[in-house]
């Protein structure tokens, strides 16, 4: 079985400086217990120091400490939202929204992300998706699953819908733009949207899930900024959920990403070069993808989405998500992760790409 799928750093073979990690976290501060809403100022200083290298400056102060970004949803939807209101959220994308959102009491509406070649924001189905119950508009910057960025002008005109900005930007340090680029983080939209709050993490960023921190980053207009800070901190004190090890790690383990970060980076950008050379001049095409570790096949349509999906897992041994899985609207589409081994990868579109010379 070829798993096309893997995405968990920790099982996908990617390094790791172990010592320095393992030095951070035996630190002997870490027995004593300071339980602040927020977090540790330390480690709160450190992500205000990262985000200022790639992005505008942000005060520590507006930083707030989670347990994971899936956390940090369900504190925003709790900081924003009564029980039915909406909050938008781009279609395709993360598929856990609506269980986040549900569990908060929350509805999700889908605006639309279209594809003429590479991936755009539908803003006139934003537009016509806002409400009287529309409390925030949810963005990933770079998309999960598309790779796609936020362009400046789309995120404007998201700004100037008078929404909080919900910002996803776990996949921002994984760029693959030729000229590297990266996406422009919507803390830039500070000075138009009443609230903004970027969502980053350890998990995708220094390739460490296991170590459970994430961070909410808050820019916006003084007077909704205040007013949601001391609500904020009300909802992070009933919880704490952030361990005290892992605060007083973080700015070592900030600062010692860079062996899994390269690690990460050139296993997504070989393995993308792999599968564009194998499906050139097939019936399988490969979408436009700019950023994070994640690429999309569009499938012939001659099959159902699911009965492609079901083929390549029964007859070819190869494991991959079906576009459904995150909303993808119309067509056939396969969702691979770019973090699996580069032979795996190679072998597994191989397969796929032979499935679909037969069947299609």
């Amino acid at each position: 079985m070829l798993d096309l799928i893997e995405s968990n750093p920790t099982r996908a073979g990617i390094p790791c400086d172990a010592d320095a990690i393992l030095a951070a976290l035996a630190l002997p501060s870490s027995l004593l217990y300071q339980p602040l809403p927020f977090g540790l100022p330390g480690a709160r200083e450190a992500v205000a120091r990262e985000l200022a290298a790639y992005g505008p400056p942000v005060d520590a102060s507006r930083v707030i400490l989670t347990a994971s970004t899936s956390e940090a949803y369900a504190f925003l939807f709790k900081l924003l939202c009564d029980p039915d209101d909406e909050v938008l959220v781009p279609s395709p994308s993360y598929p856990l929204f609506e269980h986040l959102a549900r569990l908060e009491s929350v509805r999700v509406v889908p605006y639309r992300l279209a594809y003429d070649g590479a991936w755009h924001v539908d803003l006139p189905s934003v537009r016509a998706r806002v409400s009287q119950r529309t409390r925030a508009i949810v963005t990933v910057n770079p998309n999960n699953p598309t790779g796609s960025y936020l362009k400046r002008h789309e995120l404007a005109a998201i700004a100037d819908l008078g929404l909080p900005i919900v910002s996803d930007e776990v996949f921002g340090a994984y760029a693959m733009r030729a000229d590297g680029s990266r996406a422009v983080s919507a803390l830039e939209a500070g000075d138009r949207a009443p609230l903004v709050f970027a969502l980053g993490g350890l998990s995708k960023l220094a390739g460490l899930p296991q170590m459970k921190v994430a961070w909410i980053a808050m820019d916006g207009q003084p007077g909704p900024m205040t007013d949601a800070l001391a609500r904020l901190e009300v909802i992070a004190d009933a919880f704490l959920s952030v361990g005290t090890p892992v605060q007083h790690a973080l700015p070592a383990l900030l600062a010692s990403r860079g062996v899994a970060e390269r690690a990460i980076r050139g296993r997504v950008m070989s393995n993308l070069a792999a599968i564009a050379s194998v499906v050139e001049g097939s019936a399988v095409s490969l979408l436009d993808v700019e950023g994070g570790w994640y690429a999309v096949l569009r499938l012939p349509g001659t099959r159902e989405e699911e009965a492609w999906a079901l083929a390549f897992l029964e007859e070819d041994g190869v494991h991959v998500h079906p576009g459904h899985f995150f909303d993808f609207e119309d067509g056939a589409y396969a969702v691979v992760s770019l973090l699996t081994a580069e032979a795996t990868t190679l072998e597994g579109v191989r397969r796929i790409v032979r499935r679909v010379a037969r069947d299609a």
